[in-house]
């Protein structure tokens, strides 16, 4: 199993590590198990996996811990299951939020058996261990969160579910990402703004709502809009309304989300849309026409698109795509 990543820190952060087999077999297992207890350490153990996961084991992840919270990304493409007593309390507060394949919690046929299928979240409270095992093929991200500041919020419910493209989850999975890239350069004043911000994110979750005008959520409202945008790069109705409905947040809450980031959104859709124009200008075949290129990029003609372009990289599209053209001989 190959594994990259930053070196251990044991302190309240622990940079991202990325493990991956390299071969199916206990000798990948054995890697992943050793690179999980360097990055994540004795807070977070591993439960005990069946012989069967161990032999057949083929999983990439990453993982980081942010004080007392730990977010993993999971690509099993074997089946997981986990095997053997279960003993002691655990009393820790669980999200999955699953994107592909499935996730079963508790013991089958059992009343406790929760499932998680592809394109659903659940987040509940784990008040002693309990068995799980997924399908092989499953992509899942795992938060285990403080109990104490989380468990008020469930109540007496078995946990909360839905879809995973809500509002509130998807803040919380684009602020959990951008941790894995900023983790290892956090002072000790930004990881504590991180940790509090997936705290709040995770009481939007339970709660069902966002909390819009909490100052430590703007950054990763902006991140989630961003990313967003990046999917309807190509959509006519994008705009500020529509990525603020998405998220069910206010326009001018999502406004002041970018500007503390020093931006506004229309600058960041404009942006995009042109670097993705430049891209398509070096494409080594089948280029498309300025005019072309406008139409598809969302801009009102091709006189907007070159004005525009040539303020943000200094020369028309025409002169930037001949001059990352081959020269022939």
């Amino acid at each position: 199993m190959d594994r990259t990543g930053a070196e251990a820190d044991r302190s309240d952060r622990a940079p991202s590590g990325d493990s991956g087999p390299s071969a199916a077999g206990p000798g990948a297992f054995d890697a992943f198990r050793n690179g999980w207890e360097t990055e994540i350490g004795d807070g977070f153990p591993l439960p005990t996996f069946s012989p069967a996961t161990m032999r057949d084991f083929r999983v990439r992840s990453r993982a980081t811990t942010v004080g007392d919270v730990a977010v993993t990304d999971l690509h099993g493409a074997s089946a997981i299951r986990t095997e053997g007593p279960l003993n002691g309390v655990e009393d820790q507060v669980r999200m999955y939020v699953v994107r592909s394949g499935s996730w079963s919690l508790g013991a089958p046929l059992t009343r406790d058996e929760q499932t998680v299928r592809a394109g659903q979240f659940l987040i509940r409270h784990i008040g002693r261990p309990l068995h799980f095992e997924t399908v092989p093929d499953t992509r899942a991200k795992v938060l285990v969160l403080p109990a104490a500041t989380l468990r008020p919020l469930l109540g007496e419910r078995q946990g909360v579910s839905g879809p995973a493209d809500a509002a509130e989850v998807r803040l919380l999975v684009a602020h959990s990402n951008m941790i894995y890239e900023t983790a290892a350069d956090l002072s000790p004043a930004g990881v504590q703004a991180a940790h509090g911000a997936l705290i709040e994110l995770a009481k939007a979750v339970a709660r069902r709502r966002v909390d819009d005008a909490e100052p430590q959520l703007a950054l990763a409202l902006a991140q989630a809009a961003k990313d967003l945008a990046d999917n309807h790069l190509t959509d006519p109705e994008l705009s500020g309304a529509m990525l603020a409905r998405e998220l069910n947040v206010s326009v001018r809450s999502l406004q002041r989300a970018f500007a503390a980031g020093g931006e506004s959104v229309t600058a960041y859709i404009r942006q995009r849309r042109l670097e993705e124009a430049r891209l398509a200008l070096t494409a080594p075949y089948g280029r498309l026409t300025v005019s072309e290129l406008a139409a598809h990029w969302q801009f009102a003609d091709s006189s907007h698109f070159i004005r525009a372009f040539k303020k943000h990289y200094g020369r028309t599209p025409t002169d930037y795509a001949r001059s990352t053209s081959p020269v022939e001989n």
